[in-house]
C-alpha cells in the first residue's frame, strides 16, 4: 500500500506543476511576466492552464479521501485484495484524469473521474469486509 500512497503523492506533485507549465508553454508575454514576477496581478488563465488548475483542484478534493482510506488499510493490516486493487484503480485513473481533462472531451473526463471513485469504493468495500 505504501507504494500506491507514494504514487498518488507523486501524481499530486506533478499536478501542482501543470497550471504554471501550461502558462509557460503558451509563450504569451503576460503569462511569462506573471510567472517571473511576484504574481500580484494574475492574468486570465489560458484554456489549458485553467483546465490544469481545475484538475488540480479536483485532486485536492480526492486525495484526502484516498489517503485516509490507504492509511486505515495500513493501520488495520488490510492492504491486499479489494483495497490494493482499489488503490491501483484510483492512482491509474488519476494519472489518466489529467490528459482526459486537458483534452477537453467532457464525457471522457467524467468517465475517468468515475473510475477513480470506483477505486475509492473498492477500497471502502475492502476495508468493510476485512
Amino acid at each position: 500500500m505504501t507504494g500506491w500512497i507514494l504514487a498518488a503523492l507523486a501524481v499530486f506533485f506533478v499536478q501542482t506543476l501543470l497550471p504554471s507549465a501550461a502558462r509557460a508553454l503558451s509563450r504569451r508575454p503576460e503569462q511569462i511576466a506573471f510567472l517571473r514576477g511576484n504574481r500580484d496581478r494574475e492574468p486570465p488563465h489560458t484554456v489549458m492552464s485553467a483546465r490544469m488548475a481545475r484538475a488540480l483542484r479536483n485532486m485536492f478534493e480526492a486525495l484526502p479521501v484516498f489517503l485516509a482510506l490507504a492509511l486505515l488499510a495500513e493501520i488495520h493490516g488490510t492492504t491486499g485484495g479489494w483495497v490494493r486493487i482499489g488503490a491501483m484503480v484510483f492512482v491509474l485513473a488519476r494519472i489518466a484524469y489529467v490528459p482526459a481533462y486537458g483534452s477537453g472531451i467532457a464525457p471522457l473526463r467524467s468517465l475517468v473521474w468515475a473510475v477513480g471513485h470506483v477505486g475509492l469504493g473498492m477500497m471502502i468495500g475492502g476495508l468493510l469486509t476485512a
